[in-house]
């Protein structure tokens, strides 16, 4: 350790440091913008169960291998990350920074060190390394200052790119497409200008609710936006199954068919079943026509790849640290990198309780420690990396189970579906089932053509309303329908518009009114491939059906579990209901549900 060299540099910034935080320990960001070659990570699992992650860059003529330390940090406070070479001229390179409060900014020291294998080492540190860090640190924190004071839309800007000749015809043909159907919402020529334009951080793994975030707009449009995207040849999918520890994705494929049901995080080691609702995620990324992004690692376990984690701290055998920092009263998970125990932590505020890590177990202590320290114990025989998430952080992955329950999904990639004889269980889905009242009279009273009409027009806006509540319809059966949502508060949301739009369809065609009557409820159920579409079936699905079958034309019929919803109760609390309880067929037990009658009734 005596021939470490070493260098600090200072910055002051008049941002407040949770901002500068967001930038500059967002290090795979910031590494791409300095220039530092992508590499790539070969994972070695230990006979006692942890993992060493080894890397190879090339610089130039130069191959370098290194051992990777995975990064260590107390959100907003400070980062570290050591590289152990292998060979070559330096033996490590250890980067260090510091997050300090001053006034209304922030001060921030970044220190490197460099441990040289000789001469020659010594020399590159001096000349090449240092000076190369300083100019970097100080370009990108004019970049930062510049961002967070709103003179520049971004901390890392980039040149974007030019596309030839053939390639803009390409662009410009699949944006005429894009802009002329009706999931491009007028953004076409924004994602395209961003595909050109962004990082290939930004772009190894487009995630449409984290753009959506980024530029204001709705949800629902950029997710659709996407999904007609990727038909008119901008972008490509895929489908990712992420590890539930570290949220990585550790495998992906083209299709819902060829998606295994379960995985492997060497990065974990540990094993993990497929679930549609938490770790099955659909993904973009730039045609490669457009734009061709090679995949490769710019920053292994950098702080804001996963924000979630407010503290990673390697702790030595049989040691203990107390790490200076701040968290926010909430929800916390208490793991280690290393496979092993974890520990769920309702914090209420004050001092953070001291942590233990044994090999069987994580314990926490009664006492609460001085406040704006967490105490780590490592009591294992080697060395363990504690980790400290919170549980209720903003969740960017577009599961499965929400985009197939989605309109545009089910009419763009019909063909997208499991494999035969293959099932997926969706642990919460709200369902919606609707049925014309009397369809059989109104075809006897004004014939076959103009009945057929008003039941496709009926359709039409049944759909419609559905898609505007990231609902989808599941099929049709007749003159009734099923259709499918991810949250209880979307389905009856939903039901209630299309009571409303009813209503005033009615008055439109009084000489020959509709009577639509709509049951929800939501639960667990099974998704499956019948008739080359992705369906649903269970107790959840026969519910739902059955409590159609209570309703009286121009009723909704739900479930308790609707009523219990708390965001479905805020809607409802302005609603009259009548309470109601009937034997209904294939349950056992007589059912308690609730009905919310016709408009003019109510």
């Amino acid at each position: 350790m005596n021939n470490l060299l070493s260098r600090e540099f200072v910055r002051h910034f008049e941002a407040p440091r949770e901002l500068v935080w967001e930038a500059l320990a967002d290090t795979k960001r910031y590494n791409e913008s300095i220039g530092l070659p992508k590499h790539e990570i070969r994972e070695e699992t230990q006979p006692d169960g942890s993992v060493r992650f080894f890397a190879t860059a090339k610089v130039g003529p130069v191959t370098l291998h290194w051992e990777d330390i995975p990064q260590e940090w107390a959100a907003g406070r400070w980062f570290r990350h050591r590289r152990l070479f292998l060979k070559g001229p330096l033996k490590q390179l250890n980067v260090y920074v510091r997050f300090e409060d001053d006034g209304a900014g922030c001060t921030v020291r970044y220190r490197i060190e460099v441990e040289p294998a000789g001469l020659l080492g010594r020399l590159i540190a001096r000349k090449a390394v240092f000076a190369a860090s300083e100019r970097d640190f100080f370009r990108v924190a004019d970049q930062v200052e510049a961002w967070a004071q709103e003179r520049a839309e971004t901390p890392y800007p980039t040149e974007p790119l030019t596309l030839d000749e053939p390639h803009t015809r390409r662009l410009e043909t699949a944006l005429g497409r894009l802009d002329a159907s009706r999931y491009g919402h007028g953004l076409g020529r924004k994602l395209a200008d961003w595909l050109l334009s962004a990082q290939e951080i930004d772009l190894m793994s487009i995630r449409p609710l984290k753009l959506a975030r980024m530029w204001q707009e709705e949800e629902r449009h950029v997710i659709e936006l996407c999904l007609e995207a990727v038909k008119d040849g901008l972008l490509e999918s895929r489908w990712d199954l992420l590890c539930p520890r570290c949220k990585g994705a550790k495998l992906s494929e083209a299709s819902l068919d060829e998606l295994p049901k379960g995985a492997h995080c060497a990065s974990c080691n540990v094993s993990y079943d497929r679930d549609f609702a938490r770790n099955v995620e659909l993904t973009f990324q730039p045609a490669a026509s457009i734009r061709k992004v090679v995949h490769g690692e710019f920053c292994l376990f950098g702080p804001m790849s996963t924000p979630h984690v407010r503290l990673q701290v390697r702790v030595a055998p049989g040691g203990s640290e107390s790490v200076e920092t701040v968290l926010a009263p909430g929800s916390y998970r208490i793991r280690t990198l290393e496979p092993g125990p974890e520990r769920i932590l309702d914090y209420s505020g004050g001092g953070f309780p001291p942590i233990t890590v044994d090999e069987e177990d994580i314990s926490v202590g009664s006492e609460a420690a001085e406040a704006g320290t967490v105490p780590l114990r490592n009591r294992c025989a080697r060395p363990r990396v504690v980790i400290v998430e919170a549980r209720d952080w903003a969740e960017d992955a577009l599961t499965a189970h929400r985009v197939t329950t989605m309109q545009a999904f089910r009419h763009l990639f019909a063909e997208d579906v499991l494999r035969g004889g293959d099932e997926v269980g969706i642990s919460h889905i709200a369902l919606m089932f609707t049925d014309l009242s009397g369809s059989t009279a109104l075809y006897e009273r004004i014939g076959d053509a103009p009945a057929y009409g008003l039941v496709r027009e009926h359709f039409d806006f049944l759909s419609r309303i559905v898609r505007e509540h990231d609902g989808g319809v599941v099929k049709t059966i007749g003159d009734a329908v099923m259709a499918a949502f991810t949250e209880p508060e979307n389905a009856l949301a939903a039901a209630l518009d299309i009571r409303a739009h009813v209503r005033e369809f009615n008055r439109q065609h009084r000489t020959s009114p509709i009577g639509l009557k709509l049951g929800i409820h939501a639960g667990p159920c099974i998704a499956v491939t019948l008739n080359g579409r992705l369906d649903y079936f269970g107790g959840t699905v026969n519910m739902a059906a059955r409590l159609q079958g209570e309703a009286r034309p121009g009723e909704i019929v739900l479930s308790e579990t609707i009523a219990a919803d708390p965001a479905a109760a805020d809607i409802l609390n302005s609603q009259w209901m009548e309470q109601d309880r009937q034997a209904i067929r294939g349950f056992s037990n007589p059912v308690s549900f609730r009905r919310l009658p016709p408009e003019d009734a109510a």
